[in-house]
């Protein structure tokens, strides 16, 4: 079993317009942008992050805004609900704030936990829960006072025909199971990011995602360090998963593989971090391209839409 993951790092989903992704994070959720870049496969569209003061692992959601993307299907093999912290009491608040800016506000007592969950514009599901003990500072340069600040992410749920194999998987990534509530179980790894739980939820009659607007691309698992990366990636290896060389995303290095359910995980490393290339009360403010698109940056920048 691994010890080297320490709960989520980062979530990456696609979207169908970059200025109204970028308003619904910044000015409902209160998040802030932490990095202003473009997909390195697609450098005409961009790569937007949004979390915490710095981007802090756990905390950080990123999108893909393909202009127009047709909204996808929802189903199994997928990331359904991502969910993020936020103080007890806080609910009301958040309930007000969305009003018509979210879809399908619902209060729920999910494992103990109050939620409101919620739908964005191309139907991405989320969920606010009040969590008691999360000492992590949420981001308040966006008017949202602490006492209602996100903390960043608490977990996500996968929605999978069956979870054997996927539990069989978390549990070699370090996680234990905790509790199973219907269809419902929900896992937990010990001294993580703040984002320690993933729930999967088990749909057997659903039919296969289809991935498009409003869906997770990928979730990133974190690692502290590169050395524990490559512990993780021979011991995912010689488990028979087919995993991705190191591939340095600027911010942090990552590798990928495909789970046997189909939703790709990715596992990140804390290092080096949003502020490599930005001071920190700047961050997100300037386009920043990766190395081998800089040349290119007069035609990229006429492609991108601008942003608040």
């Amino acid at each position: 079993m691994l010890h080297q993951i320490k709960g989520l790092h980062h979530v990456t989903s696609i979207a169908s317009d970059a200025a109204e992704n970028n308003a619904f994070f910044t000015q409902v959720l209160g998040q802030r942008r932490v990095k202003k870049t473009v997909n390195f496969d697609a450098p005409d569209v961009y790569h937007l992050y949004y979390g915490d003061e710095v981007g802090s692992p756990g905390s950080v959601m990123t999108y893909f805004p393909f202009h127009n993307a047709v909204r996808g299907r929802r189903g199994t093999g997928e990331v359904g609900e991502t969910v993020y912290s936020v103080p007890k009491g806080s609910l009301p608040f958040w309930a007000d704030r969305l009003g018509a800016a979210a879809e399908g506000l619902e209060a729920v007592n999910h494992f103990g936990e109050e939620r409101l969950r919620f739908q964005t514009s191309d139907g991405e599901g989320f969920a606010l829960a009040e969590i008691a003990d999360d000492n992590r500072h949420g981001w308040t340069g966006n008017g949202i006072a602490d006492d209602h600040a996100i903390r960043g992410f608490h977990g996500a749920t996968m929605r999978l025909q069956d979870t054997g194999a996927m539990t069989e998987l978390l549990t070699f990534m370090g996680y234990e199971k905790q509790d199973t509530i219907g269809n419902v179980s929900r896992f937990a790894v010990a001294d993580g990011t703040g984002a320690n739980t993933i729930d999967l939820e088990k749909l057997p009659s659903a039919k296969h995602a289809s991935q498009g607007a409003g869906s997770v691309h990928h979730i990133a698992f974190a690692v502290e360090n590169r050395a524990a990366q490559l512990e993780v990636r021979a011991a995912l290896l010689d488990t028979g998963y087919q995993v991705t060389p190191v591939i340095d995303r600027d911010y942090f290095w990552a590798i990928y593989f495909r789970t046997p359910g189909g939703i790709l995980f990715e596992v990140a490393t804390n290092e080096p971090g949003f502020d490599r290339d930005e001071d920190i009360a700047h961050l997100g403010e300037a386009l920043k391209l990766p190395k081998q698109h800089e040349d290119q940056r007069s035609l990229i920048e006429s492609h991108l839409q601008p942003l608040a």
